[in-house]
């Protein structure tokens, strides 16, 4: 059995991937990883995810510049989640030009923005 058929992908093929941090171990953020781009990321040593919106692949930083050069690359016991141990270029990982992509808190029954922005997202994508 190869290392990919070992990964449970769910039934469209897809597997959760998280982006950590090397040397903090934060949780940058979550995408969606198919086989091809899993190979991608193994073969380029850059983070390359599926887009569900889209429908196709979407190699991170691809228009930011902001890419994740991959360190490691890990499965969790039960083989149905990927972790990836990246280093974040450009230090924003998130969409909204934060650095990662879990920025808001529950607080008092309130979700909270806890992170600023480092960079409007205006400036990021054209």
């Amino acid at each position: 059995m190869t290392w990919l058929e070992q990964i449970k992908w769910d039934l469209d093929g897809l597997v959760p991937a998280i982006a950590q941090e090397r040397g903090s171990g934060k949780i940058l953020m979550m995408a969606w990883m198919n086989s091809e781009a899993l190979t991608l990321t193994r073969q380029t040593g850059h983070a390359v995810y599926w887009s569900r919106s889209r429908k196709k692949l979407w190699h991170k930083g691809e228009e930011s510049g902001n890419q994740q050069v991959v360190h490691a690359i890990r499965l969790d016991c039960d083989g149905d989640v990927v972790l990836l141990e990246v280093e974040q270029k450009g230090g924003i990982a998130c969409h909204t030009g934060r650095h990662n992509c879990f920025y808001r808190e529950l607080q008092d029954d309130q979700w909270r923005e806890i992170l600023p922005v480092l960079k409007d997202p205006k400036q990021i994508y054209k």
